[in-house]
This record gives structure tokens, sequence and C-alpha cells, in this order.
């Protein structure tokens, strides 16, 4: 799909702005939903709860900054409605609601909520036959939360090969030694690869990789977080 606004997503980001936007943790996420929304999910802005629609939960939800713009650049909701970002009558918070953005697929910013999520929305999926997929974009300290373990064991036990996991690593975990996330996933059964999380063509071959059976996982590697 290509954007509906003349406007980029780096100048509709700039239109965000106060103390409480955490924009690195935006500026971290942007090329990977970029690549999601421009090439790999099957979506529709005119009718955002199409059945047949791909799924994307943004479980690093306290970062939603990038998320809005791309939103805004396909025709999700009016690129004025960034200019009010975290305002009082805003529908932009700072971590995204469901029931007020159009779009977003969950209401979310609590650390571990995000992947038992799409767990749960790839198992519907599945045992409803369709061939939509799940995709769940993460933070790499995110990770250490129990429910992200518990999810990520149940996931490679059932199969769920529609679910995609993006672990954004900018290195704020308390991973010491690079790696480990992708050797996580693995480990429990998942197919997992790391890809320089600044290119496109690397991030969209990543996130279209489907092995029969097995989940998903691709860790995206950005600058680290200063």
């Amino acid at each position: 799909m290509t954007t509906t606004l003349g406007s980029s997503v780096e100048q509709l980001m700039t239109r965000l702005t106060g103390d409480e936007k955490h924009s690195h943790a935006a500026t971290s996420t942007l090329d990977v939903l970029r690549v999601l929304y421009d090439r790999v999910l099957r979506h529709r802005p005119e009718q955002p709860d199409d059945p047949g629609r791909d799924r994307f939960f943004l479980s690093k939800g306290h970062g939603p900054m990038a998320y809005y713009a791309v939103l805004a650049s396909h025709g999700y909701f009016p690129a004025d409605w960034l200019d009010d970002f975290g305002s009082f009558d805003s529908p932009l918070g700072h971590h995204p609601d469901r029931n007020l953005v159009p779009g977003v697929e969950i209401s979310s910013g609590s650390l571990g909520h995000g992947l038992p999520l799409a767990v749960g929305a790839a198992l519907g999926l599945r045992i409803q036959r369709g061939d939509a997929r799940v995709f769940v974009l993460v933070g790499d300290a995110e990770l250490d939360e129990g429910s992200n373990h518990e999810a990520i064991e149940y996931a490679a036990a059932a199969g769920l090969d529609n679910l995609t996991v993006i672990a954004v690593d900018n290195h704020s975990s308390s991973y010491a030694v690079r790696g480990r996330m992708a050797e996580r996933f693995a480990v429990n059964g998942w197919h997992a690869v790391t890809v320089d999380g600044r290119d496109h063509a690397d991030i969209e071959r990543a996130l279209r990789h489907v092995t029969p059976q097995v989940p998903n996982a691709v860790i995206a590697r950005v600058e680290d977080k200063s």
C-alpha cells in the first residue's frame, strides 16, 4: 500500500510535541513500522475492521509517536490529530487506545501484555481457518516480563506459524551480550533472525518469512539507547 498524504512520516512525526513523547522509543521503531505498513501488512484504512486483515499489535506502547505518524500517513485518521498529541481532549494519548484511534488493535503501554495477546489472536485466527497473520512489536527490556516467557513457550508448542514477533534491540535491557534475544527464541522452538533495524529490504525479507508450524522472531537491531 502507498501513503495517502503528501507529508512524509518523518515530517508527520515532527507535529507530535510534548515532554512525554518518548521520542527515542518511537524513532527506534520507525523503520520497522514503515516496512510493515508500506510493504507487508494486509490492511485497509477505509475498513479498519476488515476480518481478513493482518493484525499488528504495538506492545511497545509507551512510544507511539512513530505508530501514530504511520497510521496518519495511510489515512487512518486526519493528520491534524497529531498536533494535539497528548492533550486533554486528544484521542492520541501517550499510550494508544484501541477505542479512540482507528487502526489500533490493542490498548498498550504496560510491559508484557502485547505478546500474550498476539498469541491468543494468532490461535483464534487459526481456529477460524483464515490466512491472516499477526505481528507484534516488543521492546528488548519488555522480554524480561514473565508473561512473555510463557507466551514464547506456548506459541512454539502450538505451532503458531501465523505469528511474527519483532523485538527492537536498542540495548536498553539487561541482555548484556547481544545475540541472546535471538537465541532465546530459537531455543524455545522459534525461527529467529537478527536484522539491521534500519535496512528496509532486510526487514521486509525477515517479516515475510514463514516456516510451517514454527513462529517467527525478528530481532531488529538499531542504535543504542542513549
